[in-house]
């Protein structure tokens, strides 16, 4: 088994445990004793940690340990919309439903200039072009639009579209999403969202724009999500320490 399989294997059962509050004042093992129970190397239990870390669901104290984030047990949601794979899911509930999602476009193509400057892509390399519609409660919030390099999953198809993205990767090449530099704007809102998100031609529409990594620094997604403004929000999780 790789490397890259056995620490997201560490890091989802340390993620589910956590939330499990498993472990007694917060306090996790140290990387010595998680690799021995884990039956991994130190630097499958520290890829792991250092996922963990960037999410801000736990957090290291110099000279005392690795500790869970009081504030990540106190609201998870939050913490799962910025951290988790940084992905939309836990970041838009009602009473516990998760956003259902409607693929509205699913098309590969050569990537054109815009597409290789963002994703460092040569002339000949293909993308996906995706758009998703995402509701809660038959009300249509969120509209996403992605390009993503096609070498990187060559096998995806429409039908995976209708679950997460970044869940696939992680599944399928065994790599996660964990950074992403988001611009977030306002503009009136345009035909296509008064369309799709029942807005007014008077009414704004907020607009989340980035680019996504994967854990090894490759470029996966660059993605722009269009979001009716009564259901507008962003948290971020930013560290000071240099980490």
């Amino acid at each position: 088994m790789v490397k890259e399989v056995l620490y997201i294997k560490v890091l989802n059962d340390l993620n589910q445990r956590i939330n499990n509050q498993e472990f007694p004042n917060l306090k996790l093992p140290d990387e010595r004793s998680l690799a021995e129970s884990y039956g991994v190397s130190r630097s499958s239990i520290k890829r792991a940690l250092n996922v963990l870390v960037q999410q801000g669901i736990i957090f290291k104290k110099r000279g005392s340990g690795t500790f869970v984030n009081p504030l990540y047990l106190k609201n998870q949601g939050m913490f799962h919309a910025v951290g988790h794979n940084l992905g939309v899911s836990d970041a838009f509930r009602f009473n516990g439903e998760t956003p259902a999602i409607k693929l509205l476009v699913f098309e590969k193509d050569v990537a054109n200039e815009e597409d290789r400057e963002a994703l460092f892509l040569s002339e000949t390399d293909e993308v996906y072009r995706i758009k998703r519609l995402r509701t809660l409660q038959n009300q249509a919030f969120m509209i996403e639009n992605a390009v993503i390099p096609a070498k990187l999953l060559p096998s995806l198809t429409a039908q995976d579209m209708t679950h997460s993205m970044f869940q696939y990767a992680e599944q399928t090449i065994n790599k996660a999403v964990t950074k992403s530099f988001m611009t977030i704007t306002t503009e009136p809102s345009q035909d296509e969202d008064q369309k799709y998100l029942a807005l007014q031609a008077n009414e704004p529409v907020g607009i989340m724009s980035g680019v996504y990594f994967l854990d090894d620094g490759t470029p996966f997604e660059v993605g722009q999500m269009r979001v009716h403004y009564k259901y507008m929000r962003y948290n971020s999780f930013v560290s000071l320490d240099g980490e």
